[in-house]
Order: structure tokens, then C-alpha cells, then sequence
């Protein structure tokens, strides 16, 4: 029996040494602040424009920033992001793009959830823009 305990606790610990830095860091604790301009307005635009959007996210803390996920709220929104740690005191640039050929007119607000190793883990950058035909 103790043979048997032994060998499963040693195949777990060897499973767990394939984890993603992520997943590692919100393990151990190893929790960063950041810092953003976390609403950006692009104005009043026509539709079928293309909103670009980039968000510069700051690593305030002492820990590397990681970024899990990054969740837009629609399809018309596409976000890309850097997937490597941002050292601390270090910046990475989340871009977003809005089809307004995809969404309605009047006044837009798209939101993006930033999931990293931050307290809260969870972060809203917000696009807002009016559409007119």
C-alpha cells in the first residue's frame, strides 16, 4: 500500500512539473500589480470603419506579468497581445481592432477581460465609439 500511495504522489508531482508559467505563479502566489489607460473613446466614426486600438499595460509589481487570456466581448473585436512574461517595470502593448461593420450604430462599448497574475485577476479595457451610418 505504501508503495502504491508513493508512486502516485511521485507520478503528481512529475505532472505538475509540466504546468505553464501561469498557472505556476497563481499557484505559488506570485501575484503583480499594472498599470493601463483602461478606456480608450475613439470618437465618432462611420460605419464599416476599423477602430484600432492599443492599450500599453505596464507591469508595476515585482513579479513577471502574465497574461493568461485575453476575452473579447463580441466577435467584431479581435485582440492580440504579447504571451511571454513582462518583466517588472516593464510595458507590452495589447492591441484590439473593432469592425463596425459588425456591430450597430449609435453608441458602442466593447468590452476586453485581461485574465493575468494580478489581484483581482481579472481586468476591463473598455473601446467606446459612436457609429453613424
Amino acid at each position: 500500500m505504501k508503495i502504491t500511495i508513493t508512486l502516485f504522489m511521485t507520478a503528481l508531482l512529475l505532472m505538475s512539473c509540466g504546468n505553464n508559467s501561469e498557472e505556476y505563479a497563481m499557484q505559488v502566489g506570485e501575484y503583480t500589480t499594472i498599470e493601463v489607460e483602461d478606456v480608450y473613446d475613439a470618437g465618432t466614426v462611420a460605419k464599416g470603419t476599423i477602430i484600432h486600438v492599443e492599450f500599453e499595460i505596464k507591469n508595476t509589481g515585482s513579479y513577471p506579468l502574465i497574461i493568461a487570456e485575453v476575452k473579447p466581448s463580441c466577435s467584431c473585436t479581435v485582440p492580440g497581445y504579447e504571451e511571454n512574461p513582462i518583466p517588472p517595470g516593464e510595458s507590452t502593448i495589447l492591441k484590439a481592432e473593432v469592425d463596425t461593420d459588425r456591430t450597430g450604430t449609435g453608441t458602442i462599448n466593447k468590452p476586453i477581460t485581461v485574465t493575468a497574475n494580478t489581484k483581482p485577476s481579472t481586468t476591463t479595457l473598455m473601446i467606446k465609439a459612436t457609429v453613424n451610418n
